[in-house]
């Protein structure tokens, strides 16, 4: 069973593989891409049962035991993060089907998506900090592929600078790590994390917990470098958008979670007081973007910033309360901005624009697609019971219990600002003269509905059966709280 958390990264990689030789068989790349990622959802499934009955699952890889080799360590937290990645990616690949044109999938497109999982997933599992930037490379040359992919005038504009942030970024997270590992003398996090406790974190460590923080803030996109997100999320269809604002940020927030937990715990009068104040900056300023255009797409862009704002309010907060809250929001993020993502697109793709302004009345024509975007925009702001308050609930609470009360106050007013600028579209687009749009009888929308659909019942239960997902939270906040779970696990 210990070798079910290697599936999460040899599924979606022999996947991709298989797939290059299916270049002129685009129906056959379809479904071999969707089956494998139903599997590697089930094996993700599976992942979590096992952990929850057995505990934290290793694998050393090449039987070189920890800290002397590779280990892949899949604790809760991991596992619940793949479990969201394998789900959303499933969506993603259906919605595909329809929207990514022939053009682009008969260009590697689905081999390409498949390497980008192999990259999260892996940066999820891996237990050895230097293997975290082997996964976030993986990740980010699918990314850049995907960018790019079709070749249109604004893919290739954007994609330079987004080159050009993560080739920097990569730089200095080398630079980190080798700092680091000249401090610390290892590369295992469980075993960095032991010798850290015994150093007591010295000056120079604060400086690389800062220096980790920028690695991380660029790839997580935090004030100030989240410039170069709402130009590059912006360039590409709609099918990668949603993969990439739902899972690609949610790498670099979930590596700030990791190390801001299991190393540099022992300063947080400064590192994490630090990471609050960005976070509460990046709260205002994405709450600022949001209001500020009249783009549907661009808004949903600046919604993710103010989400990684939120969820790294909660990793500086540093208590009980509000680092569940934090793991608990980072799950249902990702899942509503994917759902966001496809319905702007089907929107896009329903009247020709992505301006909301120019079309008016839809829900007469199409329902379903009304209130599906209604209960999305309610679950993203927080309004109970959807999958957005409970996380949202914590980590004000957390906020509050750390004397924070402005810090706490942004959080929960970041809800408003969040429900105003999603709920003009709304209110916009879908009502109003039914004269501002047509029913198009020529496209058909069913087997673009399904992953909507999906995800939408996803983040309803998510919030609805909050207190049985938070058993599973508990015991992912648990390693989290005190490292010495993550350490004996890893290092026996």
């Amino acid at each position: 069973m210990i070798n079910l958390l290697i599936l999460p990264i040899v599924i979606p990689f022999v996947t991709a593989i298989l797939l290059i030789f299916f270049k002129n068989h685009v129906i056959a790349q379809r479904w071999i891409s969707a089956i494998s990622s139903a599997g590697l959802l089930a094996a993700s499934i599976i992942l979590v049962h096992t952990i929850y009955r057995e505990g934290i699952q290793t694998l050393d890889l090449g039987n070189w035991q920890a800290p002397f080799g590779i280990t892949l360590v899949s604790d809760m937290l991991s596992a619940l993060l793949v479990t969201a990645t394998s789900f959303i990616a499933f969506c993603c690949i259906l919605y595909s089907f329809r929207t990514i044109g022939k053009g682009r999938e008969s260009y590697f497109y689905y081999p390409v998506v498949q390497f980008l999982i192999v990259g999260v997933n892996g940066a999820f599992t891996t237990g050895d900090i230097f293997n975290l930037f082997v996964f976030f490379e993986v990740m980010l040359m699918a990314s850049y592929v995907l960018l790019v992919i079709g070749g249109t005038k604004i893919q290739l504009r954007e994609s330079i600078k987004y080159i050009i942030v993560n080739i920097t970024s990569s730089a200095l997270f080398v630079i980190a790590v080798a700092y680091l590992y000249s401090i610390v003398g290892t590369l295992n996090m469980a075993h960095i994390s032991q010798r850290i406790a015994e150093i007591n974190q010295p000056a120079i460590l604060t400086v690389l917990a800062v220096l980790f923080l920028i690695v991380f803030g660029l790839k997580g996109a935090i004030f100030p470098l989240f410039f170069w997100l709402p130009g590059s999320y912006y360039a590409p269809p709609v099918p990668i958008i949603a993969l990439f604002g739902a899972l690609l940020t949610k790498v670099g927030v979930y590596s700030i979670l990791r190390t801001y937990t299991l190393f540099f715990y022992h300063d947080i009068g400064f590192t994490h007081k630090l990471l609050a104040i960005l976070s509460l900056i990046t709260v205002i300023l994405g709450s600022i973007g949001a209001i500020a255009y009249k783009d549907m797409k661009m808004i949903v862009i600046y919604n993710i910033i103010i989400a990684i704002g939120v969820i790294t309010y909660g990793i500086g907060s540093m208590n009980a309360d509000a680092l569940t809250g934090s793991v608990f929001y980072i799950i249902h993020d990702m899942i509503i901005k994917a759902v966001l993502f496809l319905l702007v697109g089907l929107m896009i793709y329903l009247t020709g624009t992505s301006n909301y302004t120019k079309f008016s009345g839809l829900i007469k024509h199409y329902p379903l697609v009304g209130w599906s975007f209604f209960i999305s925009v309610l679950a993203l702001a927080g309004i109970p019971p959807l999958s957005g308050f409970v996380g949202k609930l914590l980590i004000v609470n957390g906020g509050f219990s750390n004397g924070d009360l402005i810090g706490a106050l942004i959080i929960l007013l970041s809800s408003l600002f969040v429900l105003y600028s999603l709920m003009r579209v709304f209110l916009n687009s879908f009502w109003g003269d039914p004269a501002g749009s047509m029913k198009k009888p020529e496209l058909k929308l069913g087997s673009m509905m399904v992953p909507i659909v999906i995800l939408i019942i996803a983040a309803i239960g998510y919030g609805l059966f909050a207190e049985w997902v938070y058993i599973y939270v508990a015991l992912a906040v648990e390693a989290l709280i005190d490292p010495a779970v993550y350490i004996e696990a890893v290092l026996k």
